[in-house]
Parts: C-alpha cells; sequence; structure tokens
C-alpha cells in the first residue's frame, strides 16, 4: 500500500512538472475590438514603408518621435507569427508577421485610433 501511494505521489509531481513545462509564454500584445493592442490598450499600427519579414525600421529619427516604436526587451524571442527586429539604433523592436510595431504618439488614451490610414501608410493591426 505504501509503494502504491508513494508512486502515485511520484506521478503525480511529475505530471505537475509537465503541466508547467507546457505553458504558454505570454504575448507581447492582445486583440481588442478586433485589432492589435498593447497589454494597456494602446493600439498598434504598421507602416506600409517597412518591408514585411525584412527585419528592418525604415521609421527612425522624426518618424519615429511621432510613431514610436513597440519595443522589445533586450532578451525577448520571437516565436509564431511575433518576431523581434534589431532597428538602426540597435534597440530590439517588436514585429508582427514580419512587419515592424508601433505607436501613434496622438493616441492619448487606450481604445484610440487617430493613426488609422494616416497618410494612407499607417494602418491598425488586424489580426
Amino acid at each position: 500500500m505504501r509503494t502504491a501511494l508513494a508512486c502515485l505521489c511520484t506521478a503525480a509531481l511529475l505530471l505537475t512538472g509537465c503541466a508547467t513545462t507546457t505553458t504558454k509564454a505570454p504575448t507581447p500584445a492582445t486583440v481588442r475590438d478586433g485589432i492589435l493592442t498593447s497589454h494597456s490598450g494602446m493600439t498598434l499600427y504598421t507602416f506600409d514603408k517597412d518591408g514585411a519579414d525584412s527585419g528592418k525600421s525604415v521609421c527612425n529619427g522624426p518618424c519615429a518621435t511621432n510613431w514610436p516604436p513597440m519595443y522589445a526587451a533586450p532578451d525577448a524571442k520571437g516565436g509564431g507569427d511575433w518576431s523581434v527586429i534589431k532597428r538602426d539604433d540597435g534597440k530590439p523592436q517588436w514585429a508582427w508577421k514580419g512587419k515592424p510595431l508601433y505607436f501613434w504618439s496622438k493616441d492619448a488614451k487606450a481604445g484610440d485610433r487617430t493613426g488609422d490610414g494616416f497618410n494612407g501608410l499607417w494602418h491598425v493591426v488586424k489580426p
């Protein structure tokens, strides 16, 4: 009886360990009202001049002041539709389906989408 109980306890501990190793890592953004947003609810945008899967952002300098990049942690790793590119300044930036992600400086609060369609080049991300 003791041996059977010990085996059951060991099996339960092993299964618990397996469950924690298969936990999916959190994504850097979420979907709200049909668009991709930061976890704080700020709308994310893509720029038509950025080539998909180029691994590069062409929005630097004053452009990046108006369209702040969605920076990634230095050790961030992509997966699935997510990737990390290196900007001209060396900082890592999140990309969705190969396109770098940005915020719009004129969006004042969560849910604002005032940059959508700006100059015909900036678009909200619809996953």
